[in-house]
């Protein structure tokens, strides 16, 4: 897989190209130990040039491994944007275009906050209902007897 996405802006076709593939996973790298990628940042894009403008819109799909926020269990998802859009300038001078940056950016704002393996994932069942204290038994049964 490829570490960049670079566009040939000089030899691009005047009608347009379709672009698709995938980028290896250290496009991503993430400083958070509880949200990795995995399988590549996936996408399918055109790319057009007008005038002094490259247009690209498409869709890009990149694959993780989270910890769920509510039960801390391992769990894989998909984050998806189906309406990517960037443009950038190219003038004359302009020979190659990354466009690295832009896709990665992309899925890390559409990366959620506190992921979680499932909408009705009900947590960590609390200590305080699990488990009873006897110490606090004698003070219950001082309010009993008054």
């Amino acid at each position: 897989m490829e570490t960049k996405l670079i566009v040939d802006v000089a030899r691009m076709d005047r009608e347009g190209e379709e672009l698709s593939g995938a980028l290896d996973d250290s496009v991503l790298e993430l400083d958070d130990p509880y949200v990795k990628p995995f399988a590549g940042l996936r996408y399918e894009l055109g790319v057009m040039l007008f005038g002094r403008e490259l247009l690209v819109r498409g869709r890009l799909e990149q694959d993780f491994t989270a910890v769920c926020s509510r039960c801390g269990q391992d769990f894989d998802f998909t984050v998806k944007v189906p309406d990517f859009a960037a443009s950038f300038e190219a003038d004359e001078k302009t020979q190659f275009l990354d466009l690295t940056e832009e896709l990665r950016q992309s899925i890390l704002l559409n990366l959620p906050t506190y992921p979680v393996c499932r909408v009705d994932c009900p947590g960590v069942e609390s200590a305080a209902e699990s488990a009873t204290d006897s110490r606090w038994d004698v003070l219950d049964n001082l309010t009993k007897g008054h």
